[in-house]
């Protein structure tokens, strides 16, 4: 193979590459969930995530139970079969951001229902957790395993 094919091949390969990306973080856009009537929280992705978190701007909660790691950046932990006795900790400003999180996304998707039956306006959930955290290739903390 001479080094005109090799490197065809490679930018092909590095295009294909960009490609791939470009299609996945597409789809990582946060979409509206509708809960009933008019309420609503939003879901996102992992990349959307990421990028919300290099200039954050919200409460960042860790709803799992029990403990399993976290994500860098974590504000808070409140079990999410608990929100409602630990009111005293959230925002008085029904309209602040908040984003929710577990391991793979169930309980987070509870806890976005109760904030928002709770009057919040501007709920978020991490769709697939810290599970699809990991699979998008971002790292998860475990702060109860340091010294």
């Amino acid at each position: 193979m001479n080094i005109h094919k090799i490197k065809r091949v490679f930018l092909l390969s590095l295009s294909a590459c960009f490609l791939i990306v470009n299609v996945l973080c597409a789809e990582d856009i946060a979409k509206r969930v509708p809960i009933n009537g008019e309420d609503s929280y939003f879901s996102v992705g992992a990349f959307t995530l990421k990028e919300m978190l290099e200039k954050k701007d919200f409460l960042f909660i860790n709803v799992h139970i029990p403990y399993e790691g976290e994500i860098e950046g974590t504000d808070l932990f409140i079990p999410y079969n608990e929100i409602q006795k630990n009111l005293h900790k959230l925002p008085s400003d029904k309209n602040a951001k908040i984003v929710l999180y577990c391991r793979s996304d169930r309980m987070s998707v509870i806890a976005a229902h109760t904030f928002v039956t709770l009057g919040y306006s501007n709920i978020w959930s991490l769709e697939g957790g810290m599970v699809g955290w990991k699979r998008a290739g971002f790292p998860l903390v475990n702060k109860h395993d340091t010294p």
